[in-house]
């Protein structure tokens, strides 16, 4: 079995800590490399603002892999987190705040999240 702890301070950070600080790196990662050509081709930015859009896709990517399960797993779980960071985003950065059907939808995707990455290890 795995140890829970993935630092030296006890277990203030477990894995799942780590996991979903991985997940959120990633999601915003993939918001920021899509949300840079966005900007250039929809509000007429530099198109300067495509070379850190493509970094930041790279970056996704390779974050992606950092994840210690199967890909379709990583890539299923990763979803309920992306749905989260997004709302975050569209709240932080495009100043809408949620509905209450946009927030019911990301507890359904978080807990579809949680039920994928919690279970038990073979």
């Amino acid at each position: 079995m795995a140890p829970r702890c993935w630092s030296g301070n006890g277990c203030l950070h477990n894995a799942g800590m780590k996991a979903l600080l991985l997940y959120t790196a990633t999601a915003l990662a993939e918001i920021v490399g899509c949300y840079l050509p966005y900007l250039w081709l929809k509000q007429g930015r530099s198109i300067w603002l495509l070379l850190p859009g493509a970094l930041s896709l790279a970056l996704f990517a390779w974050l992606l892999t950092l994840h210690d399960t199967a890909a379709g797993r990583v890539y299923a779980a990763y979803g309920g987190v992306y749905i989260g960071v997004a709302l975050l985003w569209l709240w932080a950065v495009d100043q809408v705040r949620p509905t209450l059907w946009d927030l019911a939808g990301a507890s359904v995707a978080l807990l579809g999240m949680t039920i994928i990455v919690m279970q038990p290890q073979r």
